[in-house]
């Protein structure tokens, strides 16, 4: 061998070590990025003496498309889970305490106390009292519900504009990915970008990929609706003010196709855009209908019964008094308009004594005609409030009930969808941690094996610039004996 090839031979070593050391010190600077994917400097002989540093990514496409459904299923499972925690604060308060639930078990006790002494109206006072605070419970439960619908609205249009911006910033890397890939240069950091922001955007809705020529990657939704191919498709959503009961909330398109928030109460909520729709449309909607079948029950329970009169609302009045709500049909609104009827509050005049004798809609529905010890009625308002009656099926409670377990079985059907969200939020987020770990596994940076590896370089290093050193040696040693 020639001192020359020596000389080249022992260059090309130099600067193939010195890239390798700069690929494992990038490594090592990026151990604690979870979005960095560990470099590898292949090293390949192209000629007698010369060598080529490839740098390569150590992905797992396998391991990285599971993360991303992991990170979809998470993302919709803590939404559900966080907004019903908020949902139940509003509308039951702290251990059910402003619950209508807890509002008509004191409105019982009340009603049992006066019929112990129909003769004390300050008993009948304290019952009115009461049924104020039923009415109370169900008008501020109705508005906490529809302002909490009202926010999730907002909060969808805000994560509406998050994905496009994500979309539109996927474009930028896409690009970046192409044009390096045709011109032959490291696209790994351009690629690292992409993926992070692929994680991003399955936080908001289920991702597909798949990769053409030139890196060039497609996105797709889980069922098939594409998200991006060269551009962004569009993700549309008009916003509402205000919602009240009944109304329907507006649909998020993507590229014009309707996003579902899927199927089951709680394990198919995808991604938070789904979580977001099954909180405004399935949940806080079911209870609002669960409060108006509370509303119509109570008035029902009180209603004034006479022999040849349609039945006439009693304690509690609504709209459409003195009428009372068809039987099992759900009133959109109900414990929004729901009311004390003023005959019977003293605050507005009226006399709480009409609730022991009755003929609050005139002499014909009048019980008792004197007995200051008559208790009769207001012992069957109470049985009342047990008895079975129709409720909308609709509603999501099928049991057949009266109006106070209707309402305590209200409290039963939200804990049991909140604690299944609770459970599938955690079940979700483990599985979200160990497929993260098993990525980070496969292709994140061991800095202890770095640090090895760069010993190894090091040696390499030395043993190559002694080799130029001792090619120096000898060719100044023939340089001297030539003069």
């Amino acid at each position: 061998m020639s001192l020359s090839s020596a000389l080249s031979i022992a260059q090309s070593a130099l600067l193939a070590t010195s890239k390798q050391t700069s690929v494992v010190s990038r490594n090592v600077a990026d151990a604690s990025n979870p979005d960095y994917t560990r470099r590898i400097a292949v090293v390949t002989s192209t000629a007698p003496g010369a060598r080529m540093v490839e740098i390569q990514r150590t992905a797992n496409d396998l391991l990285f498309r599971q993360n991303l459904q992991a990170l979809s299923a998470w993302s919709g499972q803590s939404t559900l889970y966080d907004g019903m925690d908020q949902l139940d604060l509003s509308v039951n308060g702290v251990d059910n305490a402003s619950s209508p639930s807890t509002a008509i078990a004191n409105l019982q006790k009340a009603l049992q106390l006066y019929a112990t002494t129909p003769s004390n109206q300050n008993l009948g006072t304290s019952v009115v009292d009461a049924a104020k605070q039923v009415v109370n419970s169900l008008n501020s439960g109705t508005k906490a519900i529809q302002d909490f619908r009202t926010q999730a609205d907002s909060q969808i249009a805000t994560a509406v504009n998050d994905l496009n911006s994500l979309l539109s910033q996927f474009q930028d890397a896409n690009k970046a990915v192409i044009s390096g890939t045709r011109s032959g240069t490291d696209v790994s950091d351009a690629l690292d970008q992409r993926d992070a922001l692929l994680k991003k955007i399955s936080e908001y809705v289920p991702v597909s990929t798949f990769t053409r020529g030139d890196n060039d990657m497609v996105i797709t939704t889980r069922d098939g609706t594409t998200l991006f191919e060269t551009v962004p498709r569009s993700v549309t959503f008009t916003p509402s003010s205000g919602y009240s009961a009944g109304t329907p909330g507006n649909t998020i398109y993507i590229d014009n196709v309707p996003v579902s928030a899927g199927t089951g109460d709680n394990t198919t909520a995808d991604g938070k855009l789904a979580g977001l729709l099954k909180l405004r449309d399935g949940v806080a909607s079911t209870m609002q209908s669960q409060l108006d079948e509370i509303a119509r029950g109570l008035i029902t329970a009180f209603a004034e019964t006479a022999p040849s009169q349609p039945n006439a609302t009693g304690l509690f009045t609504w709209s459409g008094a003195p009428a009372i709500p068809a039987a099992g049909t759900l009133v959109d609104g109900l414990a929004g308009s729901i009311s004390i009827n003023a005959a019977f509050d003293p605050s507005a005049g009226g006399n709480p004594a009409l609730l022991r004798d009755g003929g609050a809609n005139g002499a014909a529905y009048v019980v008792n005609t004197g007995g200051a010890s008559y208790a009769d009625l207001l012992i069957s308002y109470g049985n009342k409030l047990d008895q079975p009656m129709a409720f909308d099926t609709s509603t999501g409670i099928a049991v057949s009930s009266g109006v106070s377990d209707y309402a305590a079985n209200a409290i039963g059907w939200f804990e049991g969808v909140r604690q299944q969200a609770s459970t599938n939020a955690d079940s979700k987020q483990a599985l979200a941690a160990r497929t993260a770990e098993a990525l980070s596994n496969d292709t994140g940076v061991n800095v202890d094996q770095e640090m090895s590896l760069l010993l190894d370089l090091e040696h390499t290093y030395q043993a190559s610039a002694h080799m130029m050193k001792t090619v120096g040696d000898m060719l100044d040693s023939l340089l001297a004996a030539v003069g």
